[in-house]
């Protein structure tokens, strides 16, 4: 087999065997990235969906100088769909099972049992896990004409005994009814433009190969809000897209061959409308937030932090 091809193959456990070296096809080697993606979909897509919530829990933007400090946590719920894939379509006619599904890295943690060119080899079990948290901590500041910039960032932490993330994002919420003065006047809400990127590096350990996935997360939302007392109601909805490149380190040690390639694959953009309500208890200085965002991979917030308007 061509080292690339190894390279994918050796993210899978159970490898029995490596004859028929030479005669690998390029059609062999795109199968097996199709393979790849099949299994760490759910879990790149999950990460979109987390990284494009928690932006904002009201739609008025701070006066000039105002800021805010808080620390969010966005738990992404793994619908039951993305805990399987159908063999046949990842792995084609290459790669083949006595099962129909297998495993994706949200499901149960039972290996599969698959075979390649006449060699029998183990596809991965999963983190059996039933949602995602993503931690982070953003700071908000308000500029000129009622804009906001935010940023969000989290250093290296460690998420369970496998996987590592680190994440930096930025940012803007614009007033839009400041434009419009005689409909603004009239309407008892505001309403508001906002725009976010994020950026996520995760390190995380399978079947004892170390990986890594990048994760580029966008969205825009049109946000409206209304206070009453304490109490800020804020729904959104909005547009999110995202994109994961899925890469291992050269120097796989497998049955004392060493390789020197490493591989790269970039998933397929997930992009999908997004929706969201929530609430914000504002306490003096102290804010508390939570809201519910509908998407393909729901995701719940919690928040607390500091805010002067």
């Amino acid at each position: 087999m061509k080292k690339n091809l190894l390279i994918i193959l050796a993210i899978f456990s159970g490898l029995s065997s490596f004859s028929q070296i030479q005669n690998i096809l390029t059609d062999d080697i795109a199968q097996g990235k199709k393979l790849i993606e099949a299994y760490f979909t759910p879990m790149a897509e999950s990460f979109g969906s987390g990284l494009n919530s928690g932006w904002y829990n009201t739609a008025k933007p701070h006066s000039l100088g105002g800021f805010d400090l808080t620390f969010t946590i966005n738990t992404v719920v793994i619908p039951n769909s993305s805990e399987t894939f159908k063999i046949a379509d990842a792995g084609g006619k290459t790669f083949t099972s006595t099962k129909d599904k297998a495993s994706t890295i949200f499901g149960n943690s039972d290996a599969t049992s698959m075979i390649y060119n006449n060699t029998e080899f183990n596809m991965p079990g999963g983190l059996k896990t039933p949602a995602i948290p993503l931690p982070m901590i953003q700071a908000g500041i308000g500029l000129i004409k009622n804009t906001d910039i935010d940023i969000r960032y989290m250093p290296m932490l460690n998420v369970g005994d496998n996987i590592n993330i680190h994440l930096l994002g930025v940012g803007v919420k614009h007033d839009l009814l400041q434009w419009i003065p005689v409909i603004g006047d009239a309407l008892p809400m505001s309403l508001s433009f906002q725009g976010g990127y994020t950026s996520l590096n995760t390190e995380l350990k399978i079947a004892g190969q170390k990986i890594s996935l990048k994760t580029k997360a966008t969205t825009i939302n049109l946000v409206a809000s209304k206070k009453l007392l304490m109490v800020t109601g804020y729904i959104g909805l909005g547009y999110n897209s995202a994109s994961t490149t899925f890469m291992t380190d050269a120097n796989f040690d497998l049955g004392g061959i060493q390789f020197d390639e490493k591989i790269e694959v970039d998933f397929k953009s997930n992009k999908n409308l997004r929706s969201n309500i929530g609430l914000r208890l504002n306490m003096t200085v102290i804010t508390i937030q939570a809201d519910y965002t509908f998407s393909e991979y729901p995701t719940a917030t919690l928040g607390l932090g500091v805010s002067l308007r």
